[in-house]
């Protein structure tokens, strides 16, 4: 069914119901389409005229009665290509508002792997190149790896660059992963090899623990902090460890 698929493009339940029903079946009048649909007749018919309204259905006028066609579904990228069209435009104005209202020191939890994906739309943000200590490849868990690999290209286009301090088993584990990231990386000795990691970016850093090789906890907890001054001390320290490292 694209029922749910319907809605998340932006139409009711009763709409997506609809309108599913006129494309798999064809059109027809209100007393068939509420049968198909499963939706009240008074309810199909006010829903009709919303997707008429929406430019998604059209009437055909018949001697008997009313029949309604659906429009084409590639309709619904015209919707989304305006919208986007739409915030392009507005999204400059809506970036300086959203600047002048933030600290300069700030600190929020992201969550779960929606949460591992704000973060790194933040890396591109801010367009730095990013320090990892004790990373584990976090990043490739199947839950993200389709957003990792945008990202990385997103991030090659801006040209951000990688310091990579692995954990020692990625060495050997999880060779596909040094290959996307690249070079230069070092390893912990193994006895320091921990469930947690921390991110270095511009003036962000990031932390989290709770992971495996390659794999995220369904409710990992990251944890964010703002500030330039703390994130340069980190950055500093993260050098003053990858100099005591030996090189692979």
């Amino acid at each position: 069914m694209d029922s749910p698929l319907f809605e998340d493009l932006g139409l009711s339940p009763n709409e997506a119901k609809i309108y599913e029903a006129l494309i798999t079946y064809g059109g027809s009048g209100v007393s068939t389409i509420s049968l198909r649909a499963k939706v009240h007749r008074s309810n199909a018919y006010d829903s009709l005229h919303r997707l008429i309204e929406k430019g998604l259905v059209y009437e055909v006028f018949g001697q008997r009665e009313t029949l309604y066609e659906a429009v084409d579904p590639g309709k619904f990228l015209e919707f989304l290509q305006e919208k986007e069209r739409r915030l392009q435009v507005a999204l400059p104005g809506l970036l300086q508002k959203f600047q002048r209202q933030r600290s300069p020191e700030r600190a929020y939890i992201f969550k779960g792997p929606e949460g591992v994906k704000n973060y790194l739309r933040e890396i591109l943000k801010c367009g730095s190149d990013v320090y990892s200590l004790a990373a584990k490849g976090a990043w490739f868990d199947p839950q993200v790896l389709p957003f990792t690999q945008w990202f990385l290209k997103e991030a090659k286009k801006k040209g951000i660059k990688y310091h990579h301090i692995f954990d020692h088993e990625v060495r050997d584990a999880l060779p596909h992963l040094l290959k996307a990231v690249g070079k230069p990386y070092k390893f912990l000795p193994k006895e320091f090899s921990t469930d947690s990691t921390m991110d270095i970016f511009g003036d962000h850093v990031v932390t989290f623990h709770g992971l495996e090789l390659g794999k995220l906890a369904d409710d990992v907890t990251i944890f964010v902090m703002v500030s330039p001054g703390l994130a340069e001390s980190m950055r500093t320290w993260w050098k003053c460890l990858w100099e005591q490292l030996p090189s692979r």
